[in-house]
């Protein structure tokens, strides 16, 4: 097989062709990297590729596979891991000044998984620092380019993963999701993106941003792929203690059975109205109407608090991003300034930081300070705590009715690079459908639903399942895909135009 056929086939026919030996690991790595060498420097996907390491891992597969040994059902496949995840002896930056050139002692749990699948980390992807952000401009190693028009972003925080996937320079990557990290790029890019209920893949060794909405998931082209990288990934890890003591729901096993018939599927109707692009709201339509000729029934719901949602996630996310980015002070790890020798220990945590931190961090570090200052606290964060309340209760309710939510993933389809870059509060209405679901702590899905008429780039279709039934999300998504696939008669990446 050429390089250019490799690179299209999805993660689970790699995997396939790898372990009947029609295809080596080395030979798959390869055509991967030579995909990166020819278009990353328009796109920018990575901050770093690890060629020695991945050649090296995709080497230990093949000799596995000639020892007679069984591979694991994602074994060879390239992944792209977004640069939040510790990676032992591999640079991590989480986009930011701050953390340039450290290299972590340790890998992540979900590092050591992978490596443990023998899944090939091809190197780490661009994001917004510190995962702040909706478009990977806040990233300041540069913006990364949308695969579709690469004047256009790529979404964010997680830009890098998707834009990788997009651009076929890996059939698998990783990305985070603390209020639409995985699923608005997923959207903007027309790929596939999972945030796992909360609690199901150990944040262990991902740097923090906010400790009770951050969580890791899996990134594809297709349903099934990122179903097999769900399983990898997720399970119980006693070093981080929000992790969840529960079995993995069967999601491969969904994917690979996806049916809506006889399911009810809720429409929220706080998820449209001012601010949604029309022909998102037309592919949304049509989506809904999909569903009920494969057999769901649909459901009318009304979540007031939804509307709120916006509001609370901005209080708590930076709440808690004020706390965890107290710990980056020039003193013990990454970047260090002004230490002459003259200055005292505060003067230089504080030009670090100031040399170290970009914008929007410094932004969301003043809010969160602000909201959690003596006599204010009751007002801003505890509000904002008892909202989150509100809209879990909410999903609750909305639970007992339906069996899964549909929504459009974000408003709008991609914007162009620098559009909204002044107007903070433009830019954190992208995250409008997704932030209910992280606050609830359920699990969600984006998947392409077409291209809107207007301007012929993707739009996400968001499916939200209640938490720990993943397999949900992986049930409707294939059936939807499937359907999805025969109309169009082709997968919808093979629409994009080519790099």
């Amino acid at each position: 097989m050429t390089d250019s056929n490799i690179i299209k086939l999805t993660a689970a026919q790699i995997a396939e062709k790898i372990a009947s030996g029609e295809l080596t690991a080395v030979q798959v790595t390869e055509a991967h990297l030579a995909r990166i060498e020819a278009v990353d420097e328009k796109v920018h996907a990575f901050l770093h590729v690890d060629r020695e390491g991945a050649l090296a891992q995709a080497r230990a597969v093949d000799e596995k596979r000639a020892r007679g040994e069984k591979l694991g059902p994602l074994a060879g496949v390239p992944l792209a891991l977004k640069d939040i995840f510790t990676t032992e002896g591999v640079p991590t930056t989480v986009g930011s000044k701050i953390l340039e050139g450290w290299i972590p002692p340790y890998d992540a749990t979900l590092t050591k998984k992978l490596k443990a699948a023998d899944v090939v980390i091809l190197g780490k992807t661009n994001m917004d620092e510190f995962a702040m952000g909706s478009s990977t401009e806040n990233s300041a190693y540069g913006p990364t380019g949308n695969p579709w028009d690469l004047t256009k972003i790529p979404g964010g925080s997680g830009g890098g993963s998707s834009a990788a996937l997009a651009s076929f320079q890996a059939p698998l990557a990783i990305g985070t999701d603390t209020g639409g990290s995985i699923r608005q790029p997923a959207a903007v890019t027309g790929t596939v993106g999972v945030k796992p209920t909360y609690g199901a893949v150990s944040r262990f060794g991902m740097v923090a941003f906010s400790s009770s909405l951050d969580q890791g998931g899996p990134c594809a082209r297709t349903v099934l792929d990122a179903a097999l990288l769900h399983e990898v990934i997720a399970g119980h890890d006693p070093l981080d203690s929000t992790s969840i003591d529960a079995p993995v729901p069967p999601v491969v096993e969904a994917a690979k059975n996806g049916s809506v018939q006889g399911m009810r599927v809720g429409v929220v109707k706080q998820f449209r109205g001012e601010g949604y692009q029309a022909g998102v709201i037309q592919r949304f339509d049509e989506s809904v109407a999909l569903l009920k000729e494969l057999g769901a029934e649909i459901v009318e719901l009304d979540c007031p608090s939804f509307d709120l949602a916006l509001s609370a996630y901005y209080l708590i996310a930076p709440s808690e991003c004020s706390s965890n980015l107290a710990r980056f002070d020039g003193l013990r790890y990454g970047l260090r300034t002004g230490d002459d020798g003259g200055r005292s220990a505060e003067e230089v945590t504080s030009l670090t930081r100031e040399a170290g931190f970009g914008p929007e961090v410094k932004r969301r570090i003043m809010l969160g300070t602000y909201a959690l200052s003596s006599g204010y606290y009751d007002a801003y964060y505890g509000s904002a705590q008892k909202v989150r309340t509100l809209i879990t209760r909410d999903f609750e309710k909305a639970f007992e009715q339906v069996d899964v939510i549909v929504s459009p993933t974000t408003p709008t389809t991609a914007f162009p690079i620098g559009e909204r870059a002044d107007d903070p509060m433009a830019m954190y209405l992208a995250d409008l459908c997704t932030i209910p679901t992280n606050l609830a702590g359920n699990a969600a899905m984006s998947l392409p639903c077409g291209l809107a008429p207007e301007d012929n780039l993707p739009v996400g279709l968001q499916i939200i399942a209640p938490a720990l039934q993943d397999d949900r999300l992986y049930k409707v998504g294939a059936a939807v895909e499937a359907a999805f696939v025969e109309k169009w008669g082709h997968p919808l990446l093979e629409e994009a135009p080519s790099l």
